[in-house]
């Protein structure tokens, strides 16, 4: 059954309109949006602070320079390509291994050259960017994700997002993807989202669709026992996000590498809202606690602390 407004009200949802005025427009100023809608730029700014992301191995900005993706990709197995102005997941194509003169996707199927080739052009003609504006593509290393998600998530790499409000997160999910969203964790394509409680990083409930599941679609192992370790340090790192990007309501998407630990991936200027679904809890109240303690805790490790203390449910 659908909730009722008055049941919205007293979870504390934060809705779409609010969102946009009370947030987006109020704590996100415009001039700062190209640092996180950019994500060639996100990346520098994040490696000029010393934040962890994943390696950059290409840049093609040009058509001309298509041509030269079997030069440039040969002497790389694996590898993901990325519009460096894309949203909601478009665009972004995994390789794993190669097969032959074939590459294979995160999904098991196979692709051509001349099909990476012509999904980079289309890139380029901005076919995945915000608007449709001429974009850039970007090739980074593939992510070895832990094998602590290994039962966890089907064909792609889990991401942990995590809401980051004045500095201060204030709420987490991690989303596991599935054969549905195609190796991608996104939670439009099919992904399972699981909320993860502040305090301890265990999760609270999970949902696809917006519908609650108890195991994963595709493995069939119980979502109840997803276990995130480096917890208190991926806080710290969302937290940091802040002091980097000046943005007062802040997606932070981080990954679990088996080597480098957590790395940063994207960071969105307009989180979406559903991470309230996955935790079964609204944002407002969160959001309400931290007003006013902005010029009290100004370290980001203070933040990440004082959230974890103040938002436990377990």
């Amino acid at each position: 059954m659908l909730a009722t407004p008055k049941q919205l009200r007293e979870l504390g949802i934060l809705g779409m309109n609010r969102r946009n005025v009370s947030m987006i427009a109020a704590k996100n100023p415009r001039h700062l949006y190209p640092l996180v809608d950019d994500k060639l730029k996100t990346k520098k700014i994040a490696e000029a602070a010393g934040i962890a992301v994943p390696r950059l191995l290409a840049v093609v900005s040009q058509e001309r320079s298509v041509k030269d993706l079997p030069r440039i990709l040969e002497k790389y197995r694996q590898f993901v390509v990325k519009p460096s102005n894309g949203s909601g997941g478009k665009g972004i194509l995994v390789v794993t291994h190669h097969d032959g003169d074939n590459y294979v996707k995160s999904s098991g199927d196979q692709i051509s050259m001349e099909s990476i080739q012509r999904h980079v052009s289309n890139t380029l003609s901005g076919l995945y960017s915000l608007g449709g504006r001429p974009d850039v593509a970007m090739i980074e290393a593939l992510v070895q994700f832990d094998p602590i998600f290994a039962e966890y998530s089907y064909e792609g790499v889990p991401d942990i997002r995590v809401v980051v409000y004045m500095g201060f997160p204030v709420m987490a999910m991690v989303r596991l993807a599935t054969h549905e969203s195609d190796g991608k964790a996104n939670l439009h394509q099919g992904a399972v989202g699981v909320g993860i409680d502040i305090a301890t990083g265990q999760p609270l409930r999970a949902v696809q669709h917006g519908r609650p599941v108890t195991h994963h679609p595709d493995t069939r192992h119980k979502l109840s026992d997803v276990k995130i370790p480096h917890w208190d340090r991926m806080l710290k790192l969302a937290a940091a996000c802040y002091d980097v990007t000046g943005m007062g309501y802040l997606g932070v998407d981080i990954v679990l590498d088996q080597n480098l630990g957590p790395l940063i991936i994207e960071l969105n200027a307009r989180p979406g809202l559903a991470i309230q679904v996955a935790n079964g809890i609204g944002l407002l109240p969160r959001i309400k606690r931290v007003d006013g303690l902005t010029d009290v805790l100004k370290k980001p490790d203070d933040r990440a602390e004082w959230s974890m203390r103040e938002f436990g449910m377990l």
